[in-house]
């Protein structure tokens, strides 16, 4: 009987995911940085799961396959050949264990600083960002409109206060 935790993943998924997670991020002793790996890491990847859970699932399914069915007893050589191959699937269950790991790796406050970045909200304080060009915004002013017209107005708003044309 598999016994699943709070988060929806048995413990040799979770296993197995942290094992994974490491591979995709390893820690670097000469950056300063941990891998994704790391406790705390790991603790927020399995708390951020939400809607990428049943594909998270489904890609430690597939690496179970692609490790003959026990990723864990793998060593490590035929570990990261298997994490390698799940890896260079270019679909959306792989795409979101990507996600699932990338999120919590890069707002982890160490793993900022390492970067060079101020580990900090980008609030109150905020960050400064460059005056932008608006004229590169002209051409979606100008695309047919894209939403279904709920009122009969036609103008999207839903008050009333226009024709179909706009005007």
């Amino acid at each position: 009987m598999r016994e699943e935790s709070e988060v929806g993943l048995t413990e040799a998924e979770r296993y197995d995911l942290q094992r994974l997670a490491g591979i995709m991020i390893p820690a670097d002793a000469a950056y300063g940085v941990v891998g994704a790996d790391d406790d705390l890491i790991f603790a927020d990847i399995l708390r951020s799961l939400g809607r990428d859970l049943e594909a998270v699932r489904t890609a430690l399914a597939r690496l179970r396959d692609l490790a003959g069915g026990d990723f864990a007893a793998l060593d490590e050589a035929a570990a990261e050949s298997a994490a390698m191959v799940l890896l260079g699937k270019q679909d959306a269950v792989t795409f979101a264990l990507g996600r699932a790991v990338l999120q919590c790796y890069y707002r982890d406050d160490r793993v900022i600083a390492a970067l060079g970045l101020e580990a900090r909200a980008p609030f109150p304080r905020g960050y400064e960002l460059p005056q932008g060009d608006f004229s590169l915004v002209e051409a979606v002013r100008g695309r047919a409109r894209m939403w279904r017209d709920l009122d009969g107005t036609g103008d999207g708003t839903g008050d009333g206060a226009t024709d179909a044309k706009g005007g």
